[in-house]
């Protein structure tokens, strides 16, 4: 399964944004707009970090963060926290209270998602490395795939197709949903050239290749 980033902040745009990033790194994400859901969640599923806004509507994340760090179930979890309090009071409480890394809106994406691999690093976690099955390992870090430790050679949008359909495993991607995620706006291309890139790919991947099915007249999907 995917690593489980948990983002808990009551701007769903925040949320959005940051779940955007973390998927595209290969991240399963949940995200919650207060406190009280987000710790009721935790009972049903334990992430590998939480990324903790600070002024929610009902609970302060200060509060939260010192709930997660004396509770001997979730005190190993880490946690980033991401808010617009950023003096240097606000920071040192946060880090006091177990906190394992402090960003202050407004934020870089791709900084906070690099700030999440080097947590998960410090924890000793997995940084998104994906298992797929059939002996196929996607390491979106080191821009690798792997069948049974063999490094296999896809070119860059042949990767970035594998670990989008890998990041959705089971879930149905329309070729116009692929497009999109690889070119945004600025895709000019023909939906035939996904039909392409998939052929490549089961090809590179010999016997594993059998893991993208095809559904017929929609699109494609991982399915190990």
């Amino acid at each position: 399964m995917n690593t489980l980033i948990h983002i808990v902040d009551d701007e769903p745009d925040i949320i959005q944004l940051v779940s955007i990033h973390l998927k595209k790194a290969g991240f399963a994400v949940q995200g919650f707009p207060e406190g009280e859901s987000f710790l009721k969640s935790l009972a049903k599923a334990r992430p590998a970090l939480i990324i903790l806004d600070l002024m929610l509507p009902d609970m302060d994340g200060f509060e939260i963060c010192k709930l997660l760090k004396s509770d001997e179930h979730t005190a190993d979890i880490p946690v980033i926290m991401l808010t617009a309090k950023g003096t240097e009071t606000d920071k040192v409480e946060g880090l006091e209270l177990g906190a394992d890394d402090y960003v202050t809106k407004p934020f870089s994406p791709k900084e906070l998602v690099a700030r999440v691999h080097s947590v998960l690093r410090r924890a000793g976690k997995p940084c998104g490395v994906l298992n797929v099955g059939h002996g196929v390992v996607i390491d979106p870090d080191r821009f690798e795939v792997t069948i049974d430790g063999a490094c296999v050679n896809l070119t860059a949008v042949e990767f970035k197709i594998l670990l989008f359909l890998a990041s959705n495993r089971g879930m149905v991607l329309s070729r116009e949903r692929i497009l999109d995620h690889l070119w945004g706006n600025e895709k000019a291309v023909l939906d035939r050239t996904v039909d392409v890139h998939i052929k490549n790919i089961r090809a590179k991947l010999g016997q594993a290749g059998n893991i993208i099915k095809n559904v017929r007249g929609v699109g494609y999907k991982l399915q190990p």
